[in-house]
């Protein structure tokens, strides 16, 4: 018998190693049977067309969630993430039309994102704050305020070629944002697996005493948390301002709940330590799918938040149950040796 056919039969034999395991891969059997629920509703859901819509539609949520991910693995939360949206989008278009060079448009839409994602850091950790809830609630006010202001509430029109390209542009039914979203999972991937500072992040959110006295630089790693997922809010802006061509302070409105939803639905924790890019990608891909499917179907569009609201509440339920199986794993595993 092979290790492989071993290693399947203990596992088949032990009931709370396999529902473990279910309940780890939830997300991507929840995502699955969605996929298989849709097309059977709607002969147009599995139809390419669709399917690169679905993709285009997940775009932003995707590379928001990737970047809230980080924040929450460090037992943070950033509420600022659709603000930064609208305002890196605002000043992507006044840069546009002040100098029309697409890199410039590019950087500034960037820089904006990270200027706002070290605001967040640098009040939570040099502030002292108790929670990062309160600094990024106070700049989710301000960047929504100053986007407003500096485009006097109105939609700026023009992008340049290369923002209109990475955020409407298509090679054949695959959008080029799609491939966007996997060059930004596949970044975030190698940080958290391959590099010191990737695991220094879950290390500090799985036990930032323990990170302290491991002399990891837990305020760094936080504050480098926060510009990552500033830094993401740029890239959304830029997906979300190629495909209207415009920079509007009205884009990302509650971009910041999706996101969250997103991670969570994923399975990542809010106690830190937990989460993975795949999952929260399931997460956006699931929210990006639900309201595609309602949307085919003709069901009301205020459904569709209550639809997501109880997908949400199964997921953190799932999550309560997976903490205490884990518990009762270690505790079996234990008794055995």
């Amino acid at each position: 018998m092979t290790a492989e056919a071993g290693a399947l039969r203990r596992l088949g034999s032990d009931p709370l190693r396999l529902t473990l395991l279910a309940i780890r891969l939830g997300p991507a059997l929840i995502l699955l049977f969605l996929v298989v629920i849709m097309s059977m509703l709607s002969p147009a859901f599995l139809t390419v067309l669709n399917l690169g819509n679905v993709l285009a539609q997940s775009a932003v949520i995707a590379v928001l969630a990737i970047g809230q991910l980080l924040v929450i693995l460090t037992r943070g939360i950033d509420l600022s993430v659709g603000s930064t949206l609208a305002l890196a989008s605002v000043t992507g278009a006044l840069v546009y039309s002040a100098a029309p060079s697409g890199p410039v448009v590019v950087l500034a839409m960037l820089a904006t994102g990270m200027a706002v994602g070290a605001i967040n850091g640098m009040g939570y950790v040099l502030g002292r704050l108790p929670h990062p809830f309160i600094i990024t609630l106070a700049t989710l006010s301000a960047g929504r305020g100053l986007a407003l202001w500096l485009s006097g509430g109105q939609p700026q029109q023009g992008m340049p070629e290369i923002v209109q390209a990475m955020g409407g542009g298509s090679a054949g039914w695959l959008p080029y944002s799609a491939f966007l979203v996997a060059a930004v999972a596949l970044a975030v991937v190698l940080l958290t697996k391959r590099m010191v500072w990737g695991r220094w992040i879950y290390a500090v959110g799985g036990n930032p005493e323990a990170a302290r006295r491991a002399a990891i630089p837990v305020d760094r790693v936080v504050i480098s948390v926060y510009v990552l997922s500033g830094l993401a809010a740029g890239i959304a802006a830029i997906v979300t301002s190629g495909r209207l061509n415009a920079g509007s302070p009205t884009f990302g409105d509650l971009a910041e709940l999706d996101s969250i939803a997103a991670v969570v639905i994923g399975g990542a924790s809010f106690l830190g330590g937990r989460g993975g890019v795949g999952n929260a990608l399931v997460g956006a891909l699931m929210i990006g799918i639900i309201r595609n499917g309602m949307n085919l179907l003709d069901v009301d569009a205020f459904l569709q938040p209550i639809v997501i609201g109880v997908v949400i509440v199964m997921a953190v339920e799932s999550d309560v149950v997976r903490g205490r199986l884990e518990n009762r794993f270690r505790i079996a595993r234990a008794a055995r040796s």
